[in-house]
């Protein structure tokens, strides 16, 4: 039995329970459908076979989600920390417990490659260890003396918040929003992408085995313009985690502007790996392809534009030709490929038509554009070339394994480029000039710059963007400045003079 056909018996053993009860809400700790009755089809990219029906939850499931959220918010809030961590800490036992059962679900439900989603469950459990170790350091603050006050400093959770997931690696971006929100003391309501939500129900059912109190958790199914828009709006939400596209973004702060809510996004971009004469252009080749083709290229730090400084340009685009054209595209369940299909035909319509795009603004399609197959949305992974960064496919973000390849003259052009986008998420520079990458990267508009590297996640550093592609930072003591307040409190050191008035 070959590898391929065992993942597929058993993805099927697992959604079974799905398809005989579908994908239900979890609601003051109980499953049941939206309180409407209402439901919606989820379907496998790979064949657009049908994979069970789900909950559509409304405004209603929303409201009850945020009152239970809110009270529970109490009692988690002031759990002792050491309890919240053993709590935390056996989420991610079960997660290494049902790691196969999340990875082939994600696979079915997205698309990804196994391959990758082996180990997005894995990162999911690191990522409730990594806070479940920080909560009990949480509340820490500040002891900050003057001549008339010792003031010192504290942390308090801000209350139940909202968070929203896309649906590209769904399951290990709930647990990047999930379990900081749930080690600083916050309670949850979570509406996951509609077109992924398997491993959020897989996910929400792990927290409340491993002991979390009913409430604390809240999952509400749903479409955007429903279950997202009242969740952005429920006065007693207060905050909103978000992951998606920019104009979204940009309607969650509209929606959240009369309840104040604090907001952090994560949001689209437009990445440049920018690649001078003096890097190892071996290790580049590797890491502008896999930045990009990995993951289907559906994620929001791919290296989109490629910089390329013109004398090595026309070595890097043949070996890039060469190897974008051995790329494996396949079954997500077979552990040899390597991009497996987009998410759904909506996407798929958007990510292919940039071929014609592309050939409209004056590139080359050097390399795929064009459809694989006739069934499921899979798509050759595609190399744009002689491209300019005033066009289209240079400047949107298409969101699918599709790289612009644009060349620079110098240094002061490569910035000048890579800055010369609406986004600022990421941005990859090879060069073995160390004052070169010093010098280059302080005036890069990026959140976050690897250097000679891939992205390589380390979860004490902050992960955000800038300009159009985001608001606040996660990671290490960034996420708990997000989901808690500060709070000061000033202790006056003996009788110091207070001015009278009225005396």
């Amino acid at each position: 039995m070959s590898e391929l056909t065992s993942n597929v018996e058993k993805l099927n053993s697992y959604l079974q329970r799905f398809q005989q009860n579908g994908v239900l809400n979890l609601i003051g700790g109980k499953s049941g459908p939206a309180m409407s009755g209402a439901e919606f089809e989820t379907t496998s990219p790979v064949d657009e076979s049908l994979i069970c029906r789900v909950a559509r939850g409304g405004s209603e499931d929303i409201d009850a989600a945020a009152e239970a959220a809110r009270k529970a918010f109490p009692a988690w809030r002031d759990m002792p920390a050491p309890e919240r961590k053993k709590i935390l800490h056996k989420i991610a036992d079960l997660i290494v417990e049902r790691a196969e059962e999340i990875a082939l679900c994600e696979c079915w439900d997205t698309g990804q490659a196994l391959r990758f989603m082996s180990k997005a469950a894995l990162r999911g459990a690191e990522n409730f260890r990594f806070f479940a170790d920080m909560s009990t350091s949480a509340r820490d603050g500040q002891q900050l003396q003057s001549p008339t006050l010792m003031n010192v400093t504290t942390r308090v959770p801000i209350g139940p918040v909202g968070v929203i997931t896309p649906w590209n690696t769904p399951f290990m971006l709930s647990t990047w929003k999930i379990a900081p929100a749930l080690a600083a003391g916050c309670t949850v309501v979570h509406k996951p992408a509609e077109f992924s939500p398997l491993t959020a129900r897989i996910l929400a059912e792990i927290a409340h085995e491993a002991g979390l109190p009913p409430g604390v958790w809240n999952l509400v199914n749903g479409f955007g313009e429903e279950a997202g828009k009242r969740l952005t709006e429920h006065p007693d939400i207060k905050a909103i985690a978000f992951v998606g596209e920019s104009k979204t973004g940009s309607m969650i702060m509209k929606q959240g502007a009369d309840t104040l809510k604090r907001v952090h996004f994560e949001l689209g971009g437009k990445n440049p790996v920018v690649v001078f004469n003096d890097a190892d252009l071996d290790r580049a080749l590797d890491a502008a392809i896999f930045m990009i083709y990995s993951l289907n290229g559906e994620r929001c730090t791919s290296s989109s534009r490629l910089l390329l400084h013109e004398t090595v340009a026309d070595e890097f685009e043949t070996k890039l030709i060469e190897r974008v054209n051995r790329i494996n595209v396949g079954h997500p369940l077979d552990p040899a490929t390597e991009i497996g299909p987009l998410i759904h035909k909506v996407h798929f319509d958007k990510v292919t038509s940039y071929f014609d795009i592309a050939r409209q603004n004056g590139a080359t399609i050097a390399a795929g554009g064009s459809r694989v197959g006739d069934t499921g949305w899979f798509v050759r992974p595609t190399l744009f070339t002689g491209a300019t960064n005033d066009m289209t496919i240079a400047q949107e973000e298409i969101f699918g394994p599709v790289l612009t390849s644009i060349r620079f003259r110098d240094e002061d052009e490569a910035l000048r480029l890579a800055n010369d986008t609406q986004y600022g998420l990421t941005a990859y520079v090879w060069t073995n000039d160390l004052t070169r990458a010093m010098r280059f990267t302080d005036k890069l508009e990026a959140g976050m710059i690897w250097v000679n590297s891939e992205n390589v996640r380390h979860l004490p550093t902050p992960f955000g963007g800038v300009k159009a592609s985001g608001i606040g930072r996660d990671g290490g003591d960034w996420s708990f400045e997000f989901f808690m307040e500060q709070k000061h409190i000033g202790f006056a050191l003996g009788q110091h003079k207070i001015p009278r008035l009225g005396a």
